[in-house]
């Protein structure tokens, strides 16, 4: 996914109330912008740490721009725009370069489906008939190249999991996709002690048919990719 204008580095003051970073430009002035991410960006907001946003001419913005990557506790690069994750694996499914999507011929976005009121992130459809796939974005650097996921209690993202259990008991395609926003990421496994009823779900969700699969993101000033599939230490 390429960038309109290529993103601009600055330095990291303060991420608070959720939404709201303050930073400060490369030319001295300070911002405040926006923080696309609700979570708790563990181990990813380090007060005087490089980070890099983009800039809107939206006049309805209340904000001028968006915070995108920051600089982990560890000096990885994090990309923190949860907004992205989605587009970057629809777009790597449609120039057809992950392999075990391949021959499905319609992707839906956002689609209702299961008993508890939920959205799938992507809806595939073919011949081989329909594949579920609920992206989640990884962020947690713990270093020595592991990423964690979750990096706080996510009771949304557990329902998320019972949710893929059913279509895999339908017998549809139901997979859980790790977008893993780190530079430096070498293996992905679950934050147990963190979220230790999420880890037990997928343990089921996953003795139950449920796929899992990891990729790596790609950064550049211009652009976000998926670069490579990633092992899974589960």
């Amino acid at each position: 996914m390429k960038y309109a204008e290529p993103l601009k580095c600055g330095t990291l003051i303060r991420r608070y109330k959720r939404f709201f970073a303050d930073i400060k430009t490369a030319d001295g002035e300070s911002l405040t912008i926006h923080c696309p991410n609700t979570g708790s960006m563990k181990n990813c907001h380090v007060a005087g740490s490089r980070c890099w946003y983009s800039l809107t001419n939206n006049p309805k913005r209340k904000l001028p721009g968006t915070l995108e990557r920051v600089t982990t506790h560890f000096g990885n690069l994090a990309g923190i725009n949860t907004g992205l994750p989605n587009k970057l694996v629809c777009e790597a499914i449609e120039e057809n370069r992950i392999e075990q999507f391949a021959g499905f011929t319609e992707l839906r976005s956002e689609v209702r489906y299961g008993e508890e009121n939920s959205r799938i992130d992507l809806l595939l459809h073919g011949p081989q008939g329909d594949c579920y796939i609920e992206v989640k974005s990884v962020t947690l650097d713990m270093g020595d190249g592991l990423a964690l996921f979750p990096d706080a209690v996510t009771s949304r993202g557990t329902k998320h999991l019972r949710e893929l259990m059913e279509m895999a008991a339908a017998g549809h395609r139901a997979v859980l996709f790790f977008c893993v926003q780190l530079s430096a990421a070498e293996r992905v496994a679950i934050a147990a002690d963190i979220d230790p009823e999420y880890a037990k779900t997928l343990d089921l969700a996953m003795r139950s048919g449920v796929e899992v699969m990891a990729w790596q993101c790609e950064f550049t000033p211009h652009s976000s990719r998926l670069l490579r599939p990633l092992p899974l230490a589960l």
